[in-house]
């Protein structure tokens, strides 16, 4: 099973940066073991103009069976010659994608302690993989690498065997993928696509393989033409993480297109012009609505659910008042930006401790996001489609329960005041629906009287008298001693969630 990795050289970039990248030294042989058998590292050509990283794996297949993989089925004859006779020590499979993880590690993840400047570059890489079983076709092998960046991507088809012709091709094919690409990035790829086209794993899935999935895929798979059949094949076709996967995508898909809490008519306004006359952008108002109302109910640990790049979580840091601030959202682009803003790895250990940044949906029950004061979901609802929001409701309300929850979200009525979008349209292109007002409060009542809430309603900007406020926010206080067992309110008890759990 073999791999090879190379980089080209350009005019004040050498390629043994490759070597940098790696973690692996170009004048030296490495081995790794393995569960399955052993890693080799090591590079045909180390020059400044090219150089090459090869992976070989040396599976053993006695190792696989008694590991359970490669055994037969049904009581075939040649079940227990199956077991042995098999291309897993050949053709690149999961056992590579898992063999890159574990060597490339610290690539993987685009940390290179010795060049931190690197692995934000792309390179012009070339991966060869001359065995790759491609159960689909070199098609789909091109409709895999095709969307991924790549300018080139070559499939030869692989003979059954050379000395009969007639046999013609098997399923196999040699992959070269060319192009300019960080390398983290073309890593994290391959990491999602060799059991992708192999269509088989060597090891059990479980449900942490869902996170696996979203970590590899993070940036490129929610946006990808087919994440729907890679996701499948990848947990191999486990409908159930399945499911929560692609949820996790879509939202995920959802935030990266969003690009920031703050939507797209709210910037009209240019904060930076420091005129005295200019009205204050509705971002700004929305932000200072909600702590003004944290502050109104004694909130002290707050969570900011969707939280985006981090603008409200900057914001509730400069208050000493909150003493621990958590912030979550499904994509973890969105918190890098957010870690960048707040500066994190600068901040000194005091503020340190008081601020968490967690991945995780909001359709799913978490046990991390249960006891705080208050939660705040600032413009997330209208992001969802309509039949997913009861899960997001009992996963708020329900399992995490905090004792405030503001959510604000856009008045439909106002749009009309908003020069600059057309009649009939959306604020931003992936909002699913936009409320009226009394679309907004029949749905917040419905919800205060689900889960034992009582909800007050306050406008956020200038307040119409003919369509009322830009932005509305409801918020809600739980009653006191009370509880709710599903969507049956109770006093005194106190239904624990399952972790995971969807309404």
């Amino acid at each position: 099973m073999f791999l090879t990795i190379s980089a080209t050289g350009t005019t004040g970039k050498p390629a043994t940066d490759l070597g940098f990248l790696l973690h692996k030294h170009p004048g030296k042989a490495q081995r790794f073991s393995t569960s399955h058998g052993t890693a080799h590292v090591f590079y045909p050509e180390a020059t400044a103009e090219r150089c090459t990283a090869a992976l070989l794996l040396e599976v053993d297949p006695v190792a696989l069976v008694r590991r359970g993989q490669g055994k037969g089925r049904g009581g075939a004859p040649d079940a227990a010659l199956a077991q042995y006779v098999n291309d897993r020590p050949y053709a690149a499979s999961s056992l590579l994608a898992v063999a890159l993880s574990a060597v490339f590690r610290t690539a993987l993840k685009g940390v290179c302690a010795a060049r931190p400047e690197l692995p934000g570059r792309p390179l012009p890489l070339r991966v060869e993989i001359p065995a790759l079983p491609a159960r689909g076709g070199a098609e789909l092998v091109h409709r895999l690498f095709g969307p991924l960046g790549w300018e080139s991507v070559r499939t030869e088809p692989v003979a059954l065997d050379e000395r009969f012709p007639e046999w013609g091709d098997s399923r196999y094919v040699r992959l070269v993928l060319e192009g300019e690409l960080k390398l983290d990035d073309a890593l994290r790829q391959l990491y999602v696509l060799l059991p992708v086209l192999d269509d088989a794993k060597h090891y059990w899935i479980a449900p942490d393989e869902v996170d696996k999935l979203l970590r590899a895929g993070d940036g490129w798979l929610a946006g990808h033409p087919e994440h729907a059949l890679i996701t499948a094949r990848y947990l191999a076709r486990h409908k159930r993480l399945t499911q929560n996967a692609l949820e996790r995508l879509e939202l995920a898909r959802l935030a990266e297109a969003d690009g920031s809490e703050v939507e797209e008519l709210d910037n009209a306004v240019d904060e930076s012009r420091d005129t005295e006359d200019r009205p204050v952008p509705l971002a700004v108002r929305r932000r200072d609505a909600i702590l003004a109302a944290l502050r109104d109910a004694g909130a002290a640990r707050v969570l900011d659910l969707g939280c985006g790049q981090g603008q409200l979580l900057q914001a509730l840091l400069k208050d000493a008042s909150f003493t621990e601030v958590v912030g979550v959202d499904v994509s973890m682009r969105a918190l890098g930006t957010a870690a960048k803003r707040l500066r994190l790895e600068r901040m000194g250990e005091r503020q340190s401790s008081r601020v968490r940044l967690l991945q995780g949906s909001l359709a799913y029950t978490d046990k991390r996001l249960a006891g705080y004061d208050a939660a705040v979901l600032s413009e997330v609802i209208e992001h969802l489609d309509l039949p997913r929001l009861p899960a997001l409701e009992y996963a708020v309300f329900g399992a995490a329960r905090p004792r405030t929850v503001l959510v604000t979200t856009p008045n439909v009525e106002y749009n009309v005041r908003w020069e600059s979008l057309p009649a009939g349209r959306v604020r931003h292109r992936d909002h699913r629906f936009e409320w009226t007002r009394e679309e907004f409060r029949t749905w917040a009542g419905q919800v205060a009287e689900r889960y034992g809430y009582g909800v007050a309603h306050l406008p956020v900007g200038d307040d119409d008298p003919e369509v009322g406020p830009p932005t509305q926010m409801a918020v809600f206080t739980r009653a006191t001693g009370t509880e709710t067992t599903g969507t049956t309110e109770t006093t005194g008890t106190t239904r624990t969630p399952k972790e995971g759990e969807a309404a």
